[in-house]
């Protein structure tokens, strides 16, 4: 699947601040999202370092980065569309393709592998007939599925695990991540093992950009969550148990010597 291009107009590129949407834009980015673009670009002392929350905005409105969406923050930071294409592309995170409901992902990295990831994402792949980065379902419709594998999500001491709009499921099986998705297809919401109360991914899109204010719903409620599992702690209260302290640093401590000319440091001289 590929993003329809529109012609470049050398009259606007770079995109300029003062530049009218098209009628495209317009419709799709109207009025609420240049306001929330124009609050994002307010938190920085130069423009263009909102590009990233940018761009999570543009995702929660489309469920990806698109076209109309590269060309939206070019004209609201002035900068290239080739500028905003660049970023969008290298982080993983900025979709081009349009997202499910939700976006669940594998991590298939060395010891989540071993310990079954590989089994679950084969699973999910069978069970939803989709590959990497593909969508069961219709993009954006409930109960659609877009599923990834993951290189790495920082939780090895709790894999297999998976993430779901990037909220934390620890200690997976296939079994156990199959129902998950078959919870999420028909509707439901499960608790993460840590971390926020599960939404959708354009709602989380839209946090990302540092949006909190859905409608009956506080600060607390859409962030608040165990953001600890007893695996991760488990060492530092054993050594609070025990009075296990680290070394304190000494006050006096000498550093090396530094390297004089035709006298290196020990063990680093090249051996005949």
């Amino acid at each position: 699947m590929t993003d329809s291009v529109r012609e470049a107009d050398p009259q606007t590129e770079p995109g300029m601040l003062g530049d009218a949407p098209t009628q495209a834009e317009a419709e799709l980015f109207g009025e609420d999202i240049v306001a929330r673009a124009r609050q994002v670009i307010g938190r920085y002392p130069q423009a263009r370092s909102a590009l990233l929350p940018l761009l999570h905005l543009v995702q929660s409105v489309e469920g990806y980065v698109s076209q109309r969406g590269i060309e939206f923050c070019a004209q609201q930071l002035d900068l290239a569309k080739a500028e905003v294409s660049a970023v969008a592309t290298f982080y993983t995170m900025y979709k081009r393709r349009p997202c499910g409901e939700h976006l669940v992902s594998v991590c298939t990295n060395t010891l989540c592998a071993a310990l079954g990831g590989d089994a679950i994402y084969a699973g999910l792949k069978q069970h939803l007939g989709v590959a990497h980065n593909e969508t069961a379902g219709a993009p954006g419709t409930p109960g659609s599925i877009t599923l990834e594998h993951a290189e790495c999500l920082a939780a090895c001491d709790l894999g297999p695990v998976l993430q779901v709009n990037y909220e934390f499921f620890d200690n997976q099986t296939p079994d156990s991540a199959l129902e998950l998705v078959r919870a999420l297809q028909r509707g439901e919401r499960p608790h993460p093992t840590r971390g926020a109360p599960l939404t959708d991914f354009r709602d989380v899109e839209l946090q990302l950009a540092g949006f909190f204010d859905r409608p009956g719903v506080s600060f607390a409620d859409e962030v608040d969550g165990p953001s600890a599992a007893i695996e991760t702690v488990r060492g530092a209260r054993l050594a609070n148990e025990r009075g296990w302290n680290a070394p304190p640093i000494p006050d006096d401590a000498p550093l090396p010597p530094l390297p004089s000319a035709g006298h290196p440091h020990p063990g680093t001289e090249k051996k005949q």
